[in-house]
């Protein structure tokens, strides 16, 4: 894997670990964070030993949302780097491997984001979770489109336009997170979560994938043909042969 400035990535088997690196900003998000995770889409994506990838700040932070650094008053303010990242978040959010979010401390605003976009998300008990941009004068980008659909018109609407945070016991029962533990086991969780995510199929998790994400945008009998065309690429891949040939063998 590369060397980048504002990620740590460890590789341990199929699984590739992304750390948010910038401890500084408590790992607010600049435009060269953003450059390097679209840069880290584009090796993961391709690269055939890799199954999950694992999205992490640190012990007492996992994102403090944007870093305005990255902004000027000299100049009218433009929309491109923010559609830069928009473009990265929808890569993470189809990228052809399981995806999991693992949190840590304080989750706000693209962190927030990135979280949303993973398959998986676990906490710890201590975490927390907002949505501040709002209170600040801006907006949480495309959580405006993926938020309701976790939680809910009325919760959302709570959560972004007033800046509320949650903690992690509630995302868990609102459906934001899968799991939630002591920090002392954070690390065994982790590593149960991701065996659960195997073995790795990459057409059906397109797929299966591809549809949820579809299913509250399109007519059920717009759907079924989406469906048919899916399953009928899945039918053929290879590991559905090695599904049919374990068990006529048997």
């Amino acid at each position: 894997m590369n060397h980048y400035n504002t990620l740590k990535v460890e590789k341990e088997g199929n699984v590739v670990t992304v750390y948010l690196n910038r401890p500084d900003t408590k790992n607010s998000i600049n435009m060269q964070m953003v450059n390097d995770l679209t840069n880290l889409m584009d090796i993961v994506e391709d690269a055939n030993d890799v199954a999950v990838l694992v999205l992490r700040g640190s012990n007492d932070v996992f994102c403090s949302g944007i870093d305005f650094h990255d902004f000027s008053l000299d100049k009218e303010q433009n929309i491109y780097g923010l559609q830069k990242w928009e473009k990265m978040c929808r890569r993470l959010e189809r990228l052809n491997k399981f995806t999991v979010a693992a949190v840590e401390g304080k989750c706000i605003g693209g962190g927030f984001q990135l979280v949303l976009l993973c398959d998986t998300r676990i906490a710890e008990k201590r975490a927390q979770f907002c949505f501040n941009e709002v209170k600040l004068g801006f907006l949480p980008g495309m959580a405006t489109f993926r938020l309701p659909k976790y939680i809910g018109l009325g919760r959302a609407k709570n959560l972004i336009l007033t800046g509320s945070a949650i903690k992690a016991d509630k995302a868990l029962d609102w459906g934001l997170l899968d799991k939630v533990c002591e920090q002392t086991i954070f690390s065994e969780t982790l590593k149960e979560t991701i065996d659960c995510l195997l073995p790795f199929h990459p057409v059906a998790l397109e797929m299966g994938r591809r549809l949820l994400n579809e299913c509250y945008a399109d007519t059920y009998e717009n759907y079924i043909g989406h469906f048919l065309a899916a399953q009928n690429r899945a039918i053929n891949s290879e590991a559905f042969k090695k599904l049919i040939s374990l068990n006529v063998s048997h």
